[in-house]
């Protein structure tokens, strides 16, 4: 009997095999791409979810979500620069949600950064009022 965890796998797989045909046919999908991405990461398939976000970002360079969501993608691939890079542009396009950022278990190789730090404490400031 397979365990829970390999049928839920199973069924990601099923639904990336899904969207990729989808995206063949109609390129573009975008809530799929994005959906893709996402399946991606939970798969543990960083590499293919950073192309897939790579795409979104050039599809959608105005995106704070998209551009968050490269960040994290390139904190998962060790791409620590980058990602802090990404991230810094996320929150000038309009990204403002700290406490999420703070909890993202994707960015946890840039906690220790000075520059994440700053940039959480920017997003978690409160407003003047």
């Amino acid at each position: 009997m397979e365990s829970s965890e390999s049928i839920q796998r199973l069924g990601l797989e099923f639904l990336v095999e899904f969207y990729g045909e989808e995206l063949a046919r109609h390129p573009d999908n975008e809530p799929v791409r994005f959906e893709l991405a996402h399946l991606f990461t939970r798969l543990g398939r960083y590499a293919e979810g950073l192309a897939v976000d790579r795409e979104l970002v050039a599809r959608h360079p105005e995106d704070a979500i998209a551009r968050y969501n490269l960040a994290c993608s390139l904190a998962l691939t060790g791409a620590l620069e980058e990602a802090l890079e990404r991230l810094e542009e996320s929150v000038e396009l309009g990204y403002e949600d700290g406490p999420a950022m703070a909890a993202d278990p994707d960015l946890e190789r840039l906690r220790g950064s000075a520059r994440f730090q700053a940039l959480l404490a920017r997003l978690l400031e409160e407003p003047p009022g």
